[in-house]
């Protein structure tokens, strides 16, 4: 008998395509895609179940189908996703902790992945060149998404000594990037004008959504049990990302970021949430090392070529008509009174 996976978070991009991916492998006989919302694009052959992981419904769902391996990718990037932070924090470590407990408790679980983030090292001054897996964050997050992923980490590290039968590999990815998916980043560099702090140049990765997906699915499969750093080879510096979009940075001093980054939220623009701030003032890189020799996998994409792949296929690398940057200098100072007046 084949495999029996199920997968959180279908309804999202990522979600949705890893379904599908694992449809396609005649070595799964069943894929069950779990989420709050149906999916809006093709998963394939995957099974969709409307359950929410913060009820404990989601036990019924795994003993019910005797699924043996669990691939978590529910966990939310931004509060609009969620519907405001409360309810994100709530999926993410409280949907969780449903998630894990169901998993403990039944008996056909053999293989859980999970998708985390390489946010979990925060971002600051004293950070080293390269995270590997195995460093202390000098600056931990404090809030937002990050400290969500640190919470869920802490939960997966209890449940594999709790089950040490099951094969748990947790995937601290940089920030994915590509044609289609949609990320607070891309946003970011799809604005005609690209707030940056004045006096920093961050150092970026990226990983290209089909090499992310690629070890999702290898780390599904197969055994590989662990933590591991997921990113593209090199780094690109975020000053050389905006030239590479067409775009035009707007230097804002310290003290006017954190108003521009509540304008921009408000507003819909993009997540220039303070962890982002923080990133975008100083950047991350992590060491994927053990991803080569351990996971046996080198992305077909660099950070620059992914980055290239997202630029070209929103068409992005084209000079800007100066109506339209006056008329985006005009919205961010506008957004900024606003703001600033609020504060």
């Amino acid at each position: 008998m084949g495999q029996v996976v199920l997968v959180t978070g279908v309804s999202r991009y990522l979600g949705g395509r890893m379904a599908k991916l694992l449809t396609d492998d005649p070595n799964i006989d069943r894929v069950i895609g779990v989420d709050v919302v149906p999916p809006r694009a093709d998963i394939g052959r995957a099974e969709f179940v409307r359950a929410d992981i913060r009820n404990p419904i989601i036990s019924k769902v795994i003993n019910a189908a005797d699924v043996d391996t669990v691939v978590h990718m529910g966990v939310i990037a931004t509060p609009v996703q969620a519907g405001g932070r409360v309810a994100m924090k709530e999926i993410n470590v409280i949907g969780t902790m449903q998630l894990l407990a169901a998993c403990q408790k039944a008996p056909s679980i053999q293989r859980l992945v999970v998708k985390s983030t390489s946010s979990v090292y925060g971002a600051g001054p004293r950070d080293p060149a390269m995270f590997s897996e195995d460093v202390e964050p000098r600056h931990s997050p404090s809030t937002g998404w990050a400290k969500d992923s640190a919470e869920v980490e802490a939960y997966v590290r209890g449940f594999a000594r709790r089950r040490p039968d099951v094969t748990v590999t947790t995937l601290r990815f940089a920030n994915f990037i590509g044609p289609q998916v949609q990320t607070p980043m891309t946003s970011y560099f799809s604005l005609p004008l690209v707030p940056v702090v004045a006096g920093y140049d961050a150092r970026l990765q990226f990983i290209h959504e089909d090499d992310g997906l690629d070890v999702l699915y290898r780390t599904t499969i197969a055994d590989y049990p662990g933590l591991f750093n997921v990113a593209g080879e090199g780094i690109i510096a975020l000053s050389q990302a905006i030239r590479l979009a067409g775009r035009v940075a707007l230097p804002l001093l310290p003290p006017v970021v954190g108003v521009a980054g509540r304008a921009m939220i408000s507003a819909g623009l993009a997540d220039f949430s303070p962890e982002q701030v923080r990133f975008l003032t100083y950047g991350r890189g992590i060491d994927t090392t053990r991803m080569v020799e351990e996971l046996g996998f080198r992305p077909e994409y660099s950070t620059r070529e992914a980055f290239e792949s997202f630029v070209e296929a929103r068409d992005l690398n084209r000079v800007l008509s100066p109506d339209r940057v006056e008329a985006a200098e005009e919205t961010l100072g506008s957004l900024l009174t606003r703001g600033g007046s609020r504060a």
